[in-house]
């Protein structure tokens, strides 16, 4: 038995004046993040008068094909864009519940196949409200919005984590190697590719699986962007040379176009160009990680400043980027504070990667009522 969207909600109509909004509490369809990634302060706020409100609580969805799967619950009052729909809930539905409902793969493809319009098209608002919701009484809507609510927070809880760590590992790395103001003994100067290998990808349309070969996703620049993955990956042959898999935890560098460095944590995939693999036969990860990233700013003004339509660094630029290497017994030392904070910076998002696998595999089926949430102990 179900009911229609429009059973559970409505779309908030109300308006809000721009000159009473932030840069954190306006939202458009390109500061949201995709795939319940929450949402990132906007860039500028919008040059009219009033914009569409919402209120802690409601749940928005961008309303535009491109930015389709972009999706939050509100945590504070603000305004939006018109391509971001507001859906508030009426006192029969949980707002929770109602977010994990608009969350589901399957109200994205329904509202991708009844949008309208051929150069960017947009969900069809009445078409979507007719959206057919499985019947649960309020409790049991409050305990599905549980169960998945409890996986988010935790992963949550693990980004929280480890933006920490990221910045104790900074703080230490630059006590150690930036704030140095006179070489210490038995240390020496040299550059990037003295202390790691810098692998370029292969260009991945040669290397296309044939019918029945074991395959893998390919990593670009989008993937390493997004931390994972996903339907829309390409693919290739899991029988490429051995050093161009990548495996959790390789440090990755994109080297052209949008330039980053981070560890991939995103399971096994081919390395495709534009993006090195970083490795060391001599020195450890957090060493050659945190010397990449302290060279990254450089790296990036480098490539904005190309006459090209795609920025990028040259090999050379490794060449110039200046590292410091201590003495073995600094090293040790060093080591012992940086790698573990390093190795449970990966941990966490290896685990994050599959308590999402866990929320997106029960999500449709507690939505849906396959799975019976009394079965379910929090």
């Amino acid at each position: 038995m179900t009911s229609k969207l429009s059973s559970l909600c409505a779309y908030a109509k109300g308006k809000i004046a721009v000159e009473s909004l932030s840069a954190k509490n306006y939202i458009s369809t390109e500061n949201m993040v995709p795939n319940k990634g929450g949402i990132v302060e906007a860039s500028s706020l919008p040059a009219i008068q009033y914009v569409q409100q919402y209120l802690k609580g409601d749940i928005l969805v961008s309303n535009i094909r491109p930015y389709f799967k972009k999706i939050w619950m509100a945590e504070y009052d603000g305004g939006c864009s018109n391509d971001v729909l507001v859906f508030r809930t009426n006192g029969g539905c949980d707002p929770t519940f109602l977010y994990y409902v608009l969350a589901n793969d399957a109200f994205f493809e329904y509202a991708t196949a009844t949008a309208k319009g051929t150069k960017m098209p947009r969900g069809d608002k009445m078409a979507i409200m007719q959206y057919d919701v499985p019947c649960f009484d309020v409790d049991t809507q409050r305990q599905v919005g549980a169960v998945l609510r409890s996986l988010d927070d935790r992963i949550a809880v693990n980004k929280k984590i480890n933006d920490n760590l990221e910045q104790q590992a900074q703080v230490i790395f630059k006590h150690h190697f930036l704030d140095v103001q006179k070489l210490p003994e038995g240390w020496e100067q040299r550059n990037l590719l003295h202390i790691a290998d810098y692998l370029n990808g292969l260009a991945m349309q040669k290397y296309r699986p044939s019918d029945g070969e074991p395959e893998l996703p390919v990593l670009k620049i989008k993937e390493l962007r997004q931390g994972s993955c996903d339907s829309g990956s390409e693919l290739c042959s899991a029988s490429i040379r051995p050093e161009y898999i990548v495996h959790d935890g390789d440090v990755i560098f994109s080297w052209s176009g949008s330039l980053l460095v981070d560890f991939w944590c995103g399971g096994t995939c081919g390395l495709n160009q534009h993006l090195f693999k970083v490795t060391s036969t001599h020195y450890d990860k957090w060493f050659y990680y945190l010397w990449t990233a302290h060279h990254l700013n450089r790296f990036v003004a480098i490539a904005a400043d190309k006459a090209t339509t795609m920025g990028h660094i040259k090999r050379e630029e490794l060449a110039k980027a200046e590292v410091l290497i201590p003495s073995s017994n600094d090293y040790a030392k060093i080591s012992v504070l940086i790698e573990p904070i390093i190795n449970c910076i990966i941990s966490n998002r290896i685990e994050n990667k599959k308590l999402v696998a866990v929320r997106d595999m029960l999500l449709p089926k507690l939505t849906s009522g396959e799975i019976d949430v009394s079965d379910i102990y929090l």
